[in-house]
């Protein structure tokens, strides 16, 4: 969801791997890509769509100067400032046409210069699939659209896969989860929960993006008269800037962006929901897994993504679905060690640091394994994008080497499951906190904690993306975390030998507590042989929501209940030497909401009360994460 650099970051300009004749256009002047777009171009800047209900989307052509067609075409829809007169946009179709293609850049309904009232993903099963009729009936094209792009630009096309387009032959979604409402055990309802616990990222984006009150254009304007007023006026609102960390503490929730001034608008809608499984959620643009699947597909995640759980289960329900039997044999995923939308060449060429840890040398085409998909499915070109071309390709942090697999998780890999131990005190990193392979034999003291939503635990690194620097992703020291007395630590001894976890790392944690209702966060932690403990992801699970969405439940004050904490998906070797560690508390703040622990409305209350929280492992009681080991071959 990030703001005007996504289009840039989506459509990854050409490396230097790239054949001779492909220019890489981020390295000309503003007045030089605008040179090469004169004349190497034709340009129809805001056209006026029309979609079946009337109302008009502003698109843009660009076509290789002079070619009549027929021509195979990328589409990218976004509800970013992109259609104006920016270079950004002129070196990504300057790319586009240097590869022997059309593209078009739709803004969504309701943003900017186009009509009607916006909607997130803009009506992906609508307004996609008219845009895709538009452009096949267009005499420059040859039938075949492939659809691309990164965040908000990637996640309407996986409602859109599921329509089965005829003209659509292939996608490219970037960094995609929040298009995903539920798939398989992950229902976050595009990325809006973990756990059934609200993410604060929506509530800073919503702020920058929902205009409810924007101007418009008078109705009827022509093609040629909106193009000139957006020389000028572009209709993107400035507004004020907000002190973020401070903004984020308000209570109650609903009311953070009310709080501001803001006219009511989407933000509004959606945390009125109630919880994951509100029928509302299904009203939307969002992709649920009992729809079809009907276009291959090359996925592009990360693991410091805010969403790369759900984003590998839609590719295994992808590759599962019979709907349409060619485009489940051709979903293709590569996962880099990167944030949100970091796939340019800048990033994937040469040393990578994420957070505070060294990852190697990453060394990935983007652009190149892009482009040469589209050649397979939009030209023809079966040798472009050869049959042999790995399922799953993933870089393996740690080891610091891409690996690649037939399936996700790797076929050889198997659980390990490792017991939380103590003798009832794993309070933070001077506790007795231990992960074992040996289950506990004898009677084992609980760990207790005391969590006080007016003092939660810190958000430090992890997933995360689009929140106003509230939290930085990555690979960050966890030390300052593991020394407070609410965060229980539990640590491995030194490996003997190296491991690798690539796949969903689950836990199951038995629990008990004086409040009503609260929270249980997990994170999985790497540790080196200097001490320095580096995050490689996290989850949260609201206790309400034990037995399921549908079905929420209060705790029983003192009681041992099992929690299930939706999977932290990875991948990373822990080298010999290394500790792999794993941390419990109530809160992971401000990435997550807090709980208020009073078992009532948490997003419209404002009083709260201090949880007294365990951690049970006892037998009988085990606690434990199961980690997917990969077997060397």
């Amino acid at each position: 969801m990030r703001f005007s650099a996504t289009f840039c970051a989506a459509l990854v300009l050409a490396a230097a791997s790239s054949p001779s004749w492909a220019q890489d256009y981020s390295q000309y002047s503003d007045a030089a890509v605008e040179r090469e777009l004169a004349e190497k171009v034709d340009v129809e800047m805001f056209s006026m769509v029309p979609m079946r209900d009337g109302v008009r989307l502003a698109t843009n052509v660009y076509r290789p100067k002079g070619v009549s067609g027929p021509l195979p075409t990328i589409l990218v829809k976004t509800p970013y400032n992109e259609l104006s007169y920016k270079t950004g946009s002129s070196r990504a179709a300057l790319d586009a046409v240097k590869h022997g293609y059309a593209l078009v850049l739709q803004n969504e309904r309701g943003r900017f210069y186009s009509e009607g009232d916006w909607e997130i993903l803009g009506r992906p099963q609508t307004d996609g699939y008219d845009t895709l009729s538009w452009i096949a009936q267009q005499a420059w094209s040859n039938g075949k659209v492939g659809t691309r792009g990164c965040s908000s630009s990637a996640e309407w096309q996986l409602a859109l896969a599921g329509q089965n387009h005829p003209a659509h032959a292939a996608m490219v979604p970037m960094a995609s989860g929040a298009g995903i409402g539920k798939v398989g055990e992950f229902q976050e309802q595009g990325n809006w929960y973990t756990g059934g616990v609200p993410r604060s990222l929506f509530f800073v984006w919503l702020y920058g993006v929902d205009n409810p009150l924007r101007p418009q254009p008078p109705k009827g304007l022509d093609s040629k008269m909106i193009a000139r007023i957006a020389k000028y006026n572009d209709l993107a609102p400035t507004k004020p800037p907000v002190n973020w960390p401070s903004q984020i503490k308000r209570l109650p929730v609903d009311g953070i962006l009310k709080d501001l001034g803001e006219p009511a608008g989407t933000f509004e809608q959606l945390i009125g929901h109630d919880g994951p499984a509100d029928p509302a959620w299904r009203k939307g643009g969002l992709y649920h897994d009992d729809k079809g699947w009907g276009v291959p597909a090359l996925w592009f995640n990360s693991w410091y993504d805010v969403s790369i759980g759900p984003n590998m289960a839609l590719f295994n329900h992808a590759r599962a679905v019979n709907s349409d039997k060619e485009a489940s044999a051709n979903q293709f995923v590569v996962v880099t060690p990167t944030n949100h939308c970091a796939y340019s060449a800048k990033v994937l060429t040469g040393p990578y640091t994420s957070g505070d840890r060294a990852l190697g040398e990453i060394n990935f085409d983007a652009d190149k394994e892009v482009y040469a998909f589209f050649d397979r499915w939009l030209k023809g070109d079966t040798a472009a994008f050869p049959s042999t071309t790995p399922p799953v390709r993933y870089y393996a942090m740690g080891a610091n080497r891409w690996k690649q697999a037939a399936q996700w998780p790797p076929e050889n890999s198997a659980p390990v499951r490792l017991y939380l131990r103590s003798k009832g005190r794993a309070n933070g990193l001077n506790g007795d906190g231990q992960l074992s392979a040996t289950p506990p034999s004898g009677a084992e003291q609980p760990d207790r904690y005391v969590y006080d939503p007016a003092n939660p635990v810190q958000t430090i690194g992890g997933g995360d993306c689009c929140n106003g620097g509230l939290v930085t992703a990555g690979a960050f020291d966890q030390r300052t975390i593991e020394a407070r007395d609410d965060v229980l630590v539990y640590t491995s001894e030194p490996l003997t030998e190296a491991m690798e976890v690539t796949g969903f790392v689950r836990a199951v944690l038995k629990v008990s507590s004086d409040a009503k209702d609260t929270d249980f966060a997990v994170k999985l932690v790497d540790v080196a042989p200097d001490g320095t403990a580096y995050i490689l992801g996290d989850t949260i699970m609201r206790a309400r929501y034990r037995d399921g969405y549908e079905t929420p439940k209060m705790m029983t004050p003192g009681a041992v209940h099992a929690i299930k904490p939706t999977p932290i998906t990875t991948s990373n070797t822990f080298l010999p030497g290394h500790r792999i560690r794993v941390e419990i508390t109530s809160s992971n703040f401000p990435k997550f909401t807090r709980n208020l622990n009073t078992g009532g409305d948490n997003e419209r209350d404002t009083a709260f009360v201090v949880a007294r929280n365990a951690i049970h492992h006892a037998p009988g009681e085990e606690s434990y994460i199961e980690l997917p080991v990969v077997k060397p071959k």
